[in-house]
């Protein structure tokens, strides 16, 4: 009889703490995480689509901040967001200048075994990136805090210096370990394959 009578309140006072506030914004929270996680995943495969609502959240914000004339700081702040991305995404997951031979390396030569090149940033999170911050953006255009007044000609020009002397920089880090941030499936060199290597995999 005893055991009963402390296992009721016990009982009660999980039932309690599990309604509480707290337990139900938390219960709450997950299940959004849950379906946006869900979401996201079910957008994996649709490129073309993701890419095609990048640029439409993009031109609303432009128009959004031609219309009002102003918030070029946060403007800026995007170009070097979008800049560094951009750089993360042309990149290879190994720099070939830190690596000192130490994993996967990018096959310089014809008779080296293909390899597909392996982004330091995915395209997925490429433009998750890029479209959850143009939407941060448009959020910060309705508070006046952010809109700083500055000379927007300048920012633009230390843009177009800054993304000029990175690109080229990238560019020169491609040449020199002669690798393009592209692949197009597997490559075959020399002559045409025996009847034996016909059946490969589909091209990526």
């Amino acid at each position: 009889m005893e055991s009963v009578s402390t296992a009721g309140p016990v009982a009660a006072d999980d039932h309690l703490s599990s309604s509480s506030p707290m337990a139900v914004i938390s219960r709450w929270r997950f299940n959004v995480s849950q379906r946006y996680q869900h979401l996201l995943d079910k957008a994996v495969p649709h490129i073309l689509y993701r890419w095609l609502a990048c640029l439409a959240v993009v031109f609303i914000y432009a128009l959004r901040v031609y219309l009002v004339q102003g918030f070029y700081i946060i403007t800026y702040g995007l170009g070097i967001y979008m800049l560094n991305l951009l750089m993360g995404f042309l990149s290879p997951q190994i720099d070939p200048e830190i690596s000192d031979g130490h994993g996967p390396t990018l096959p310089t030569r014809e008779s080296d075994e293909f390899r597909p090149f392996v982004r330091r940033l995915p395209e997925f999170k490429f433009w998750y990136c890029i479209t959850k911050s143009f939407c941060i953006g448009f959020l910060m255009t309705f508070f006046s805090v952010f809109d700083v007044p500055v000379f927007w000609p300048i920012l633009l020009f230390y843009w177009v210096m800054l993304f000029t002397l990175t690109m080229r920089r990238q560019i020169m880090h491609m040449i020199k370990y002669r690798y393009v941030p592209f692949s197009f499936g597997k490559q075959r060199y020399g002559k045409r394959a025996s009847s034996s290597d016909t059946i490969s995999l589909p091209k990526d």
